[in-house]
């Protein structure tokens, strides 16, 4: 159950933002944290991998703040933090054999995510007057979770 969870979870950090939850799990692959060898995963942890996820977890929260970045909540921008929350999913829960479970957690806490972070994001800008601030309020949230998430499957 645990494992779930922990799926649902990875997906929700996708949900806020999606290359954050795969850099994590890739670098928790890389250094051994999760065990993806012999699984179609074993990808996230190749030594370039982490770093290519990292290049792009830095640039989407670098281009999140910019006025012309479209809603998470539009088709393509949505899918994508699905299909990245499933497929982070299955990386936490494989090696319990619970992979099935672990793309649905996944898509299920992509969903939660997108959608909840945006409503959470919208509450607190308003609440703080200006966008940005709330943006790395946000952006904290999803390192420190994906951080927290990664760290407690072993």
């Amino acid at each position: 159950m645990t494992l779930y969870l922990l799926a649902l979870l990875i997906g929700a950090v996708a949900g806020l933002r999606a290359m954050t939850a795969p850099a994590a799990v890739s670098w928790a692959a890389y250094l051994g944290i999760l065990n993806l060898g012999d699984t179609w995963l074993a990808f996230l942890g190749y030594r370039v991998t982490p770093w290519i996820m990292t290049v792009l977890a830095i640039g989407e929260l670098i281009g999140d703040k910019l006025p012309t970045t479209p809603s998470r909540k539009l088709l393509l921008p949505f899918a994508t933090r699905i299909i990245v929350g499933t497929l982070c999913g299955a990386a936490i829960t494989v090696q319990g054999g619970l992979f099935i479970g672990g793309l649905v957690a996944g898509a299920v806490g992509g969903i939660i995510g997108t959608l909840g972070g945006a409503a959470g994001r919208a509450r607190l800008a308003a609440a703080l007057g200006k966008d940005f601030p709330a943006a790395l309020i946000e952006d904290a949230i999803a390192l420190i979770g994906a951080v927290l998430i990664v760290g407690a499957v072993s």
